[in-house]
């Protein structure tokens, strides 16, 4: 028997500056859109703008 798709979806983070990348979780119903957060980027050392990667 297969299970239902939970509400909640892990995503990756990607700076907009560097490579790096932070793991997060969002509510599929609550943010059907990408979602873009200011978070602190250790390779550049300041807070950058973090956007959803699929």
């Amino acid at each position: 028997m297969a299970k239902k798709k939970g509400v909640r979806i892990v995503v990756r983070m990607r700076s907009t500056e560097s490579a790096h990348t932070y793991t997060t979780e969002k509510n599929r119903r609550n943010d059907p859109s990408r979602i873009e957060l200011r978070k602190y980027d250790p390779v550049v050392r300041r807070h950058v703008l973090y956007r959803e990667q699929k």
